[in-house]
């Protein structure tokens, strides 16, 4: 393809798509599980699994893909694991290895825009539903996820934003190789090795869109859910 008269190869694009598509749908139950868990646990050891989840938040990614490639390596006791149940395949440097980064390094993403929605829940109403005799899978999606939506919208659309820009972890954990695990944030890195800044450009201005695209819908909802709030 040719945007503004220079070549754009849309193979990393489509690739970056559908692994953060992926990475969201796969975290979506998960994550609102350890948000709910979390939001209604009263332990100490509360404070420890939070910290948990929040890494990747503070680990240089690097570091992190570096732990994961070990972890997930041909060798390793995971991979050999799955060996002994029927797959064959690998998992580093192809695309299931680009997903596993990609969820663990969103885990956070997923989780905290929950967890705060779920602890500002009005508890009364939970109290209230269970008087009614409402069962917790009733008080659970009847009351707590629907009156949660704003949190839960700013989590998906967090963690498909995050996923979108990564980069340390997947080139760890996928590598750079053409056609298949190559994604936009790797290309815009090789552009710019090459000395292709009009391509880098591109490839950056489309990135800058659609961060400030996602970040007005982010506040949008903040703000309309503090209104509500009020």
């Amino acid at each position: 393809m040719t945007l503004l008269g220079y070549p754009l190869d849309l193979g990393p694009l489509w690739l970056t798509l559908q692994v953060a598509s992926i990475a969201t749908a796969v975290l979506l139950v998960p994550g609102i599980a350890i948000a709910w868990s979390l939001a209604n646990w009263r332990s100490p050891l509360r404070a420890v699994v939070e910290a948990i989840v929040a890494l990747p938040l503070v680990l240089p990614p690097v570091v992190l893909g570096f732990y994961l490639l070990v972890l997930l390596n041909p060798q390793g006791w995971i991979t050999q694991a799955l060996h002994a149940l029927g797959y064959a395949g690998q998992l580093t440097f192809n695309k299931t290895g680009l997903i596993i980064g990609s969820v663990v390094y969103s885990l956070p993403f997923m989780v905290q825009p929950l967890l705060r929605a779920f602890e500002a829940l009005p508890r009364n109403l939970l109290d209230a539903a269970a008087t009614l005799r409402a069962g917790w899978w009733d008080r659970f999606f009847h009351v707590a996820l629907p009156l949660s939506r704003g949190g839960l919208i700013v989590a998906l659309t967090l963690t498909f934003a995050h996923t979108i820009g990564e980069f340390g972890v997947v080139l760890m954990v996928g590598g750079n190789i053409p056609g298949r695990t190559r994604v936009v944030s790797i290309d815009i890195y090789n552009h710019v090795e090459a000395l292709e800044y009009p391509q880098a450009h591109l490839l950056s201005a489309l990135m800058l869109l659609f961060a400030v695209v996602v970040l007005s819908i982010v506040y949008g909802i903040y703000r309309r859910t503090a209104k509500d709030g009020a």
